[in-house]
């Protein structure tokens, strides 16, 4: 299992359509094949900065994810609202505790 972390900065005019719009997809999205959790931060010093970290079984079901019209519809919709690149990591947890 791997960790698929997503830095997103928005116009902060969309932060409201994107929090919507992130509601409706997020089931969708977290009960993809191979994905095993799904959560969403934002930032605390600058709040037009927003985190996605998803879990994956394998790197071959997070592909499958991209190249899946599921993806194509959530990411079409959400690079409009973008004020910079997005940036994102594929990092192994090595690990964790509780």
């Amino acid at each position: 299992m791997f960790v698929r972390i997503v830095k997103l900065s928005f116009h902060p005019e969309n932060i409201p359509v994107f929090l919507e719009n992130f509601e409706l997809v997020k089931n969708q999205i977290r009960n993809f094949p191979g994905n095993r959790l799904l959560e969403l931060y934002q930032d605390k010093t600058n709040s037009s900065i927003f985190f996605t970290y998803s879990y994956w079984e394998s790197e071959e079901d997070l592909e499958n994810y991209r190249k899946s019209k599921l993806f194509n519809e959530v990411w079409d919709f959400t690079k409009k609202l973008f004020n910079d690149k997005p940036e994102a990591w594929s990092v192994d947890k090595l690990d964790r505790l509780v």
